[in-house]
């Protein structure tokens, strides 16, 4: 999203609007891998034999940009509050920070989080990690505007705010998970300005959730006291103490549990030693998973990880892989000539704070094969000048093995075209293995910032999925020149789509689609039998020419099989129109009113 309209607020509130982008860059020193050196009588008795690299290391420091507290350390709020000057306004700098806390009471904190930065208690649960004080995100460098608060994460930690409430004022791929707050999370910026966000998963909130001017908000496996109000789009699945299902006055779509969760993979600490718990697929989940004393799952030491720093080589990173490491990525920017190949079954990749990967000469990012549980999390993918033709590929083409059992997972995975300067991919994410997981992603093809335009940025397709039974949690697909998302594979599930459709389209021909007025924001294959969707929504924004006509934010084929819960699309300001919510169903929206047009459900 970024900060161009207006839509209409909860009562006493002001209008609210659109948002969008990140930014990276940068590389380091490359690596340089030591080799074995055999005694020159071995090497003279086997002339022919060669050196072998020696096997790569695992475990090993977290870098300088991994900044780690315990209730001794003296100045953390100075510290706290430097990382924060940098990092307020960079929205396509190249710092990345992780602030980590050890388990203990923090008193007096005010952790103000700016762009790609990510702060996370090193307990098995939030609640051993406790801070009296706040962890907080507010829109004062973007006067009060909320939209743009992209890139930036809360995870593991209880909070005891000040005043009673936390203040979280987010945008896009800026996850709130494992959090225990013993108060109330207020989600707009101070002055209740536009806010487009938004994502929680596995937290307790004590008290009240205010979204206030948030225009759309999913929640998964949580417990909330209370739920204040809705603008568009509020998406509950297995939360205790939800709203009930209402769209769409209020706009509540609730479902009681989650199908299939599992959550994000954490780093925590034992003894002294750094771990990482990747806790245990639920099926049905309701309510978080740390309520009971020690979540379930499977503790992996530090030692079973290559420690990459940013600068270290694909070449190297593949290494790692193929030798049996999961892969720690600190917080920096990769540049990768080639793919990360994550071939092994239950293999682990996992970013701290916002580490981020930028294919290099059209290459595709990272690729995993058809194996079971896989779990990819906590990353970015920036895309580089030169077109690749896919930047994440889970399974190869044709993949079919079932993966029920212990399903590969994509969470926190966000991807950007454009914005931090010219970047292009004909599609980003491609979605081939069956019952794969996609938890929380931001792919979006930028609408401002650098190397932005309708040819300067081009990226046809967001997310493509092949596979069958995948199921998508919190899916944010944003501004692609032509579909958002693509659904080819049976028995697909999303709960909660939010899309706006690219602001810079030049003129009508130039989104045609045969006979078609626009491509849809997310279209369901006409093969599709089976496929279920609830609370989807698709904004337009046609700023550049307002003229132009989107027939329709959603495409299926008209089967029993094929349902949709809870859809809605919006003109923004008047900044082009829909004549249709899905098909050629749904009531046109309307002049400038920002009101959207809503079924309930389809067919």
């Amino acid at each position: 999203m970024s900060d161009s309209s207006a839509s209409p607020a909860p009562s006493r509130q002001p209008s609210i609007g659109r948002r969008t982008l990140l930014g990276a860059a940068a590389a380091a020193t490359p690596a340089v891998l030591a080799v074995s050196t055999p005694s020159s009588a071995a090497a003279s008795a086997t002339p022919s034999a060669r050196k072998k690299p020696r096997a790569l290391p695992g475990g090993g420091n977290l870098g300088p940009n991994v900044l780690v507290f315990d209730p001794s350390t003296p100045g953390i709020q100075a510290r706290l509050d430097e990382v924060f000057r940098q990092q307020e306004s960079a929205q396509f700098g190249t710092g990345r920070y992780a602030l980590l806390f050890k388990p203990g009471t923090y008193h007096g904190l005010n952790a103000q989080l700016g762009f790609y930065t990510s702060i996370a208690g090193l307990g098995l649960s939030p609640d051993d990690t406790t801070i009296n004080g706040d962890v907080t995100v507010d829109a004062g460098w973007f006067n009060g505007n909320a939209t743009q608060n992209f890139w930036r994460s809360a995870e593991n930690l209880a909070l005891v705010p000040v005043n009673g409430t936390n203040r979280w004022a987010v945008a896009q791929a800026a996850p709130f998970r494992r959090m225990h707050v013993r108060g109330g999370l207020n989600l707009s910026p101070t002055g209740y300005g536009w806010a487009s966000g938004g994502y929680i998963a596995d937290s307790r909130i004590d008290g009240q959730v205010g979204p206030y001017s948030q225009q759309q908000w999913y929640t998964r496996d949580s417990a909330i006291g209370s739920w204040l109000n809705g603008v568009w789009n509020m998406v509950f699945s297995g939360v205790e103490g939800a709203p009930a299902q209402s769209f769409p006055n209020p706009p509540y779509t609730t479902l009681d549990t989650t199908p299939v969760s599992r959550e994000k993979p954490f780093l925590y600490v034992e003894g002294n030693k750094f771990r990482v718990l990747l806790p245990e697929k639920r099926t049905n989940a309701r309510g978080v998973t740390w309520g009971n004393g020690t979540p379930r799952g499977t503790s992996l030491p530090l030692t079973r990880f290559y420690v990459a720093r940013p600068g270290v080589s694909a070449a190297t990173l593949n290494e790692a892989l193929a030798q049996g490491l999961h892969l720690l990525l600190t917080p920096g920017i990769y540049r990768v000539d080639q793919p990360l190949r994550v071939n092994r079954p239950n293999t682990v990749v996992l970013g701290l704070g916002y580490a981020t990967l930028i294919p290099e000469g059209g290459a595709t990012a990272v690729r995993v094969a058809d194996v079971d549980g896989v779990r990819l999390a906590g990353f970015l993918v920036d895309a580089g000048p030169v077109n690749s033709t896919t930047l994440l590929e889970i399974g190869p083409r044709g993949a079919s093995r079932d993966h029920s059992a212990n399903p590969i997972s994509v969470q926190d995975v966000f991807v950007r075209i454009g914005g931090a300067g010219a970047g292009k991919a004909t599609t980003s994410m491609v979605i081939n293995s069956r019952h794969t997981i996609v938890d929380h992603t931001w792919v979006w093809r930028a609408d401002h910032g650098e190397g932005v335009g309708w040819e300067t940025n081009r990226a046809d397709y967001g997310v493509v999925v092949n596979g069958d039974d995948v199921l998508a949690t919190g899916l944010f697909v944003e501004h692609f020149n032509k579909y958002d998302v693509q659904w080819f594979g049976q028995r697909g599930r999303t709960i909660f789509f939010q899309n706006e459709k690219a602001y810079d389209a030049p003129d009508q021909a130039a989104i045609q689609n045969g006979s078609i007025k626009g491509y849809a924001a997310y279209k369901v294959g006409d093969g599709v039998t089976a496929h279920e969707g609830w609370g989807l929504g698709s904004y337009c924004y046609y700023n550049v020419n307002p003229s132009i006509v989107q027939h329709h934010g959603f495409a299926a084929p008209v089967r029993p099989g094929v349902r949709f819960h809870d859809l809605l699309v919006v003109s923004l300001g008047g900044n082009g129109q829909y004549e249709c919510v899905i098909n050629d169903t749904g009531a046109p929206t309307s002049g400038t009113s920002t009101v959207p047009s809503t079924v309930v459900a389809y067919p």
